[in-house]
């Protein structure tokens, strides 16, 4: 879903001068990181951006749009880093699904790390119809899509199975985070996705070496 963003192209590369709807945008993306998308109101979003009122409508059309184009933002962002971390683990598809477990580990062991920003506002947004709950979805839906092909080119038996469970996996220790930091459940994200992968593997299947890329989550709280 497109967000228009009127104001944007006055600030490209290079640009020392930011205009009011980019002010706007960081703002409330780091607001809404922190502090969840229904606690933060357009008076706090304005104020922190140093602009006024009307300058938040004339690049949105409401705060809705505001949300989704900061969601829309991070979900790019985190498709983007997850492709190349599989780019990365070059051809090997078992070696691909580690890659992703990975980049999520290392995600949650950052100092910054609040959970994920696309399942924490997917918790305030229940409204079928809000703009942001089309890229929250989609978001989502991507993501499994991308671990399922990976899993029909590692030939187990059932794919969708193996990816749904990387999937719960991966969600449950980014969820833990908000109650026990990284040095609780989130620990066992690796090995866990691991033990999955191996249990889907056909007999006979090698088994290989401990997990190419593993990061052991470090303190960050």
């Amino acid at each position: 879903m497109a967000i228009k963003i009127d104001s944007f192209c006055d600030c490209g590369p290079g640009s020392v001068k930011k205009t009011a709807a980019s002010k706007i945008f960081e703002t409330a993306k780091d607001l809404f990181y922190k502090r969840g998308v229904r606690d933060v109101g357009v008076d706090e979003i304005v104020a922190g951006a140093g602009v006024t009122k009307p300058s938040l409508y004339r690049a949105y059309r409401s705060k809705d749009d505001l949300v989704a184009a900061c969601l829309q933002e991070s979900a790019d962002d985190g498709r983007a880093a997850v492709d190349a971390a599989v780019k990365a683990a070059g051809p090997c598809p078992r070696d691909k699904l580690r890659a992703i477990v990975a980049h999520f580990a290392e995600k949650i062991g950052c100092v910054e790390f609040r959970g994920c920003l696309i399942s924490n506002v997917a918790v305030e947004l229940p409204e079928p119809d809000h703009p942001g709950r089309i890229i929250l979805r989609s978001c989502k839906t991507d993501l499994r899509g991308l671990m399922v092909d990976i899993c029909r080119d590692l030939h187990v038996d059932d794919p969708d199975a193996l990816a749904n469970g990387l999937m719960l996996v991966i969600e449950g220790a980014m969820a833990s985070h908000h109650i026990f930091g990284s040095q609780g459940p989130a620990l066992a994200l690796t090995p866990t996705c691991e033990t999955l992968i191996r249990a889907h593997l056909p007999d006979g299947f090698p088994l290989g070496v401990p997990p190419r890329g593993s990061v052991r989550i470090a303190a960050s709280q």
